[in-house]
């Protein structure tokens, strides 16, 4: 902010004056003053005490006195122990209100041509089962992210990587061909992606009875695995798909499509999108030819059983497979692939991969390969780890057809969404239709919110019924502090009021109009805070703290009622700006927030 290089430029000056020091003004420690202290900015003394040749106090009042006769923005100052609290002029917060209340992007920075492009990763889904919570997660997550990026003045792309080939996938189409006596989208009525999920866990019913029948016959556990004849018809059907078998390719592609058209209507709902979707069966080639690139220049080995390795003993690392005994690829294979075809689509600055803590290690390796294949951009890749989520029964598995699908979740939030609304007469005289939009609108706002508002890299436990409440720290709450405030201007409106373009410099503004003003003012430097470090709960958080800032400004300063009209004009405009700023911030959350709730 202006403000904070001003002040620190005075105490250059100060410094200078007073003590015969020169200091450079990114030494200067200024900080926002604690909310349980009086003033807006504080200055760090202690630093200063050598130059001063004097106690934290004095040489605080000595720089005090000397800021606010030279910085016409400080009406005051406080000294507690080695701290300069100072207070800035009424007259600072209304010029700033004034600059900023009718820029509907306050807050975010404009990127242009030669800004930074920045390539966000997430999703991930593999075709042999329909979008869960813990897909949920990573969507919302990466769709926040790269809001917040491209907030931040960067160039955003937004990626997915679809897992459409391998063991899992071929598992799905194995138990179609032998279970699914020619079932399709259309003769089911299900979702693509929920049939062939069907057909996943199928598989592993029929795999472990199998397995049940070979240990009942004296088998090992690690025997009966080995001896599964479904398992070994499964990874013949990969080599078959690698080898591009016409039949099985042919299954490959009409499952795939049947899934894809399912991910599609479960993306749209969720409210995500991509720039640009990517295909393991595409990019596992490609990486499969820099591997074998890398094993003629010995960046690699092959083992006696024909598998590729990398060995990463020097990094503190172990062995890890690149190339499997049948030539088949891995993970690992396919994001190597993936790699050199985003930049060599892109030019980018910077990779992020949003991607599951789980992962932290797979990550490490990919950094490490892809330097030592020429990659010089593959030291500078982040993965954006997080957490995994929960619900309050425990932890979900695909296999077991034990996951909680996203679709019935977003549905079961959108039905609860509906009845606490109804129970709340919150939407009365809207229309059938307008009145589904706002609840699916409330729905997805809480469901998005609750798991924004986590540190990311936390584990978390989701709970529906927690996150749809009106009152707390949900979604919903600060929807209804946006709502509020739109009806303050209907109000306005109705009565004649009309809503000014400038407070006057004169007004007087009471401390809780202040404290307001301060945290719209810093609502650049959050969103500056959160790109750094990758996280949306920053600016979740911060909005809500906003929004209960507003809440307790709104029970005590009157506004349609105030007859002094200077004081009724700045309280309208302060309404304006929080609203801007709950709306950009939820924005950045990819949570819509309704004009009446």
């Amino acid at each position: 902010m202006i403000i904070e290089n001003h002040i620190k430029a005075t105490v250059v000056d100060a410094v200078k004056e007073l003590y015969s020091s020169e200091i450079e003004a990114e030494s200067v420690q200024l900080q926002l003053t604690r909310k349980d202290m009086k003033g807006d900015y504080t200055v760090v003394v202690f630093p200063l005490l050598r130059l001063s040749k004097k106690n934290p106090v004095e040489t605080g009042n000595d720089l005090g006195q000397y800021i606010q006769d030279n910085c016409t923005d400080v009406s005051g100052f406080e000294v507690v122990k080695g701290f300069l609290n100072l207070q800035l002029s009424t007259s600072y917060w209304v010029n700033l209100l004034n600059a900023n209340v009718n820029n509907l992007e306050y807050g975010k920075t404009k990127a242009d041509e030669k800004s930074p492009q920045v390539m966000i990763e997430y999703s991930s889904p593999n075709t042999n089962k329909p979008l869960h919570l813990g897909h949920i997660r990573n969507n919302l997550l990466g769709y926040s992210l790269s809001r917040i990026v491209e907030a931040n003045g960067n160039r955003v792309v937004k990626t997915n990587i679809v897992n459409d080939r391998g063991i899992h996938i071929c598992k799905s189409m194995l138990a179609w061909k032998k279970w699914g006596e020619g079932q399709t989208p259309e003769s089911t009525g299900k979702k693509g992606d929920h049939l062939v999920g069907d057909f996943y866990v199928k598989f592993d019913q029929e795999y472990k009875k199998e397995q049940a029948i070979l240990i009942e016959a004296g088998q090992s556990k690690e025997e009966a695995e080995a001896n599964s004849s479904l398992m070994k018809e499964a990874r013949e059907m990969l080599i078959k798909w690698e080898a591009q078998d016409p039949e099985v390719y042919a299954l490959w592609k009409q499952m795939n499509n049947w899934v894809y058209d399912g991910f599609d209507v479960t993306y749209k709902q969720m409210g995500v999108d991509f720039d640009k979707i990517y295909y393991e069966s595409d990019t596992y080639k490609i990486g499969r030819d820099m591997v074998l690139e890398g094993l003629e220049k010995q960046v690699f080995y092959r083992r006696e059983d024909n598998s590729v390795w990398a060995d990463l003993a020097k990094d503190g690392l172990d062995e890890k497979l690149l190339l499997r005994t049948d030539g088949t690829s891995v993970y690992m294979t396919q994001d190597i692939g993936t790699a050199k075809l985003r930049y060599d689509d892109y030019d980018i600055d910077k990779m992020v991969y949003v991607v599951g803590n789980e992962q932290n290690y797979h990550f490490k390796v990919l950094a490490i390969l892809l330097d030592r294949l020429g990659l010089k951009w593959g030291k500078d890749l982040v993965h954006f780890s997080y957490g995994m989520v929960e619900l309050p029964e425990g932890k979900m598995k695909s296999r077991e057809g034990t996951v909680v699908d996203a679709d019935d979740l977003m549905q079961d939030m959108i039905n609860t969404a509906r009845t606490m609304s109804q129970e709340l007469g919150k939407l009365e005289g809207y229309s059938e239709e307008e009145a589904e939009r706002v609840y699916e609108i409330i729905a997805l706002g809480a469901l998005k919110y609750f798991i924004l508002k986590v540190d990311p890299r936390k584990n978390m436990t989701f709970d529906p019924k927690e996150s749809i409440d009106f009152n707390g720290n949900t979604g919903p709450f600060i929807q209804y502090t946006y709502a509020r405030i739109q009806s303050i201007f209907r109000k306005a409106e109705a009565n004649g009021i009309n809503v000014p373009d400038v407070a006057a410099l004169e007004v007087e503004m009471s401390e809780k109009e202040v404290q307001l003003m301060r945290m719209i003012a810093n609502f650049p430097a959050i969103i500056a805070e959160a790109g750094k470090v990758y996280s949306p709960a920053i600016i979740a958080n911060f909005v809500y703290d906003l929004a209960k800032e507003y809440n307790q400004f709104y029970h005590e300063s009157p506004i349609a009622v105030e007859e002094d009209e200077q004081k009724r004009s700045l309280r309208l405009l302060l309404c304006k700006a929080t609203g801007i700023v709950i709306k950009n911030g939820m924005w950045m959350m990819g949570i819509d927030v309704p004009d009446r709730m």
